[in-house]
């Protein structure tokens, strides 16, 4: 249904909150591009000469590693449970994507402990042989492989539950004419269910890389000098704010081909699916060692990236609490964190709606524009988009402060820097892709006949919207906060460089735990960010699961 011509005041606004909506998004790639204009050629040439090189080497590396690793571990695990039983399959299906309510840095932090001289590994070696000796079994965590595979642990459940669900809803006509002559089971999953499976495969494996290139607390704990990482010491460490700018273009570079092969998966996912009805094929029932394997290989996953990571926070928060007790100030920083994200989520729920109503309401190329614009948020490291931010916020901030002298009051000083406002702001911007794709999801499941009833009836667009709309919306409003909270709980890149000065959150005060060498002093604070994530992922992995 297209707007008239006549569009009402309502639609009007609508429209125009919609744009201001994606002009929110773009001011901090604009932002950034303008300052990577400003003349450095000391810092550019002493960046091109020495950082440069290594931070796209091991950029690309990693991001190589990571992606390979977590489509293999995705791909298999998720092939299994699709397709045979097996000691132990119901309980893996709901362990498997576990991994993902553990923050990449929380992962690093805690296996770097495990690991490090001195650590429980090294203690538990040494009671067998010398302390001495027990040092060189010790796995070097702090390397690039060990990157990639701490990284791979926690970032696979995206290519897994991208497969599951392609596996789940394939139909068998395929498969049973493979069968029919003669395929099997290896020739038809590297014949026909992967080919098949492709473009969702692509699209879980980008959502991974964009994670890897969005990671900074794992990769600078680690050793690993990525652009991410380059971005963040050129601007603290050197003062160059234009040089970090002019890396953050190149950084940004990575993420528009990773976008585009996520564009490319999506854009051919409706071939794959059968049109028949997408319940799970019958599945084949594994005994004695295979069996055992199957099971084996579907634990170790879940087992190195959400189990060892959780019982070893539980364990030192434990131990902590009943030695020395609770720093009163971990009650602050999840205070702080609470506040920060619920204020975040609401406005994202509010923007998400109003870009997705505008859509709605007038079928154009603006409003398609809007929320093109409006989900790029995702996209931009945090880092990146908390350096674009900078700019516009201290303009505004700059900006009140002249009005309020205008009229002869003293001024407020940075408001939106002082109150956490810029922190918010990096928040809904990098998670407003989240409410917009659900309600989007969620408006085309209602069909237009009910809008279109309502209005002859004479309710307004405002009325329709909350008598018909918002209840049948729900689910997905409901499923669109818990995931834009708990991302927030999560963010440490732009909350650690936005927060107002002597203002911790959860992450940024592990950050430091862990910068000072101290991180079992903040496995408190850790657990608390698992625990409250595991929800989210449990919502996922039901939203993505047809019945079987």
């Amino acid at each position: 249904m297209r707007t008239a011509p006549g569009a009402s005041d309502t639609e009007l606004v609508v429209l125009f909150l919609a744009l201001l909506t994606a002009l929110l998004v773009a001011a901090p790639v604009i932002s950034l591009m303008l300052i990577a204009l400003q003349p450095a050629p000391e810092v550019w040439s002493h960046l091109i000469a020495y950082v440069l090189p290594r931070a796209v080497s091991d950029t690309a590396l990693l991001i190589a590693g990571v992606g390979t690793l977590t489509l293999l571990i995705g791909t298999s695990t998720a092939w299994l449970v699709s397709s045979y039983d097996f000691p132990g399959r119901t309980a893996l299906i709901w362990l498997l994507p576990m991994p993902l309510s553990v923050p990449t840095y929380l992962s690093a932090y805690v296996y770097v402990d495990l690991f490090e001289p001195l650590g429980l590994v090294h203690r538990t070696l040494s009671l067998m042989m010398p302390a001495a000796q027990a040092v060189h079994w010790l796995p070097q965590m702090r390397s690039l492989p060990g990157a990639m595979l701490l990284l791979a642990a926690v970032l696979y459940p995206y290519v897994y539950l991208s497969a599951r669900a392609v596996f789940q809803a394939q139909g068998t006509d395929a498969i049973e004419a493979a069968r029919t002559l003669g395929a099997g089971r290896f020739t038809i999953l590297r014949r026909v269910v992967l080919p098949m499976a492709r473009p969702a495969l692509a699209v879980g494996v980008a959502l991974a890389a964009l994670e890897t290139l969005n990671d900074i607390g794992a990769s600078e704990y680690l050793g690993v000098r990525t652009l991410t990482v380059s971005v963040f010491n050129t601007w603290l460490n050197r003062g160059s704010l234009a040089g970090a700018a002019q890396l953050s273009l190149v950084l940004l570079g990575f993420a528009a081909l990773l976008i585009a092969i996520e564009r490319f998966g999506r854009r051919s996912a409706n071939v794959e699916l059968s049109a028949e009805s997408p319940r799970l094929r019958s599945r084949t029932r594994l005994h004695g060692l295979k069996g055992g394997l199957a099971t084996s290989a579907c634990l170790l996953p879940p087992l190195f990236g959400f189990v060892l990571p959780a019982t070893y926070l539980l364990g030192e928060s434990l131990r902590r609490s009943l030695s020395i007790g609770i720093d009163p100030a971990l009650w602050r920083d999840a205070l702080h964190t609470v506040t920060l994200a619920a204020l975040a989520t609401l406005i994202a729920l509010g923007l998400g709606l109003v870009v997705v109503l505008a859509a709605r309401w007038r079928e154009a190329r603006t409003t398609r524009a809007a929320m093109a614009v409006a989900q790029l948020g995702y996209t931009l490291p945090g880092l990146v988009l908390a350096l674009g931010l900078l700019t516009p916020v201290l303009v505004i901030d700059g900006t009140v402060a002249n009005i309020f002298r205008s009229f002869g009051y003293p001024s407020p000083g940075l408001i939106l820097m002082s109150t956490g406002g810029a922190v918010v702001a990096a928040y809904v911007i990098r998670f407003l892709a989240v409410p917009t794709g659900l309600l989007k999801a969620g408006f085309d499941r209602i069909p237009r006949d009910y809008d279109d009833s309502a209005r002859a009836a004479g309710a307004g667009r405002l009325t329709t919207l909350w008598k018909i709309d918002l209840p049948l919306l729900r689910p997905a409003l409901v499923g669109a906060a818990i995931l834009v909270f708990v991302d927030c709980l999560k963010e440490l890149p732009a909350t650690l460089l936005l927060r107002p000065l002597n203002v911790e959150t959860l992450s940024t005060s592990i950050y430091q735990y862990a910068s000072r060498g101290s991180f079992e002093d903040g496995a408190l604070a850790a657990l608390i960010i698992v625990a409250a994530s595991i929800p989210p992922v449990i919502w996922l992995t039901r939203f993505s699961d047809l019945p079987e």
